[in-house]
């Protein structure tokens, strides 16, 4: 039985870390083990910073050795130094972790990190999950991060759809190594190179259609859009199974921007995990100790 007029875990949850309070009207037992108390939540809450650079955006997050904090994501254009000098300040990092497809970025990383760890990801780090892959330093560290996540959290064999700027498929055995996979254009991709190369298509907001047989060119686009790279996916999953698995069942797991929009109506995925290459990245660092 805790003896004090305060618990600290419930002064932890009223009084979130950095909450400037004085602690002078507690008794200084009291004191120390509140300040024991909120310095371990501080140290899980960052053991690392996962940083996923990919050509469009960057996604951001602290986590513990076992919980993703909160993910912000930026513009990878407005990715620098000083940004990420901000967003490390004030927290004691054991490591930052890595996946980026945009090497003249790989720089700022190491600038603002001074003198914490940075893990960048490739198939020479441990990531629980073997490599069966004629170059293996050809492939992309996300997708890397993407074998990790889903041989660590949903099994093998499985396949990862990563709807980004391009739409990548990565295929992890059931003896859990990486084989290789697809790419193929992203959603936004084509439709936004349809309004570029065109004089009078529209651009527009992805979204369900309520029709196949759209009743306006912008309804008609949309169709298009959606009907047709759910049967992109849907073909190029059938593909990969006959391939890789035969009369296996495998874990299709997806993940990116527009996931949960083409994954709503496909039953061939069975989970959306929006912060699959975070997690990924999270396992990883967990692996290179």
């Amino acid at each position: 039985m805790w003896e004090g007029p305060l618990r600290p875990d419930l002064w932890a949850r009223r009084n979130p870390i950095g909450a400037q309070r004085p602690l002078s009207h507690c008794s200084p037992e009291l004191c120390r083990r509140v300040r024991r108390c909120l310095l371990r939540r501080l140290k899980r809450a960052t053991d690392y910073l996962l940083i996923d650079i990919s050509n469009s955006y960057t996604k951001l997050a602290f986590a513990s050795r076992d919980k993703l904090g909160r993910t912000e994501r930026i513009e990878t254009a407005r990715l620098n130094a000083a940004a990420l000098a901000k967003v490390i300040r004030g927290h004691a990092l054991q490591k930052i972790v890595v996946s980026s497809v945009v090497p003249k970025k790989d720089a700022f990383i190491k600038r603002a990190a001074g003198k914490t760890e940075v893990l960048f990801v490739s198939a020479k780090c441990e990531l629980g999950v073997g490599v069966d892959y004629p170059g293996p330093g050809s492939i992309g560290a996300d997708r890397l991060a993407n074998a990790a996540a889903v041989a660590a959290l949903y099994g093998t064999p499985a396949v990862v759809v990563d709807f980004g700027t391009a739409v990548t498929f990565d295929v992890v055995s059931a003896e859990r190594c990486y084989i290789g996979g697809v790419i193929a254009p992203g959603l936004e991709a084509m439709t936004t190179y349809l309004y570029n190369r065109t004089a009078l298509l529209p651009k527009l907001s992805l979204a369900e259609p309520r029709r196949a047989v759209g009743r306006s060119t912008k309804a008609a686009m949309m169709s298009g859009a959606i009907f047709g790279y759910r049967g992109l996916v849907k073909e190029i999953l059938a593909k990969i199974g006959a391939e890789a698995f035969g009369k296996k069942r495998a874990q299709i797991v997806a993940t990116g921007g527009y996931a949960k929009l083409i994954a709503a109506r496909l039953p061939e995925i069975d989970a959306v995990c929006p912060d699959l290459t975070l997690e990924g990245l999270r396992i990883i660092g967990n692996l290179n100790r």
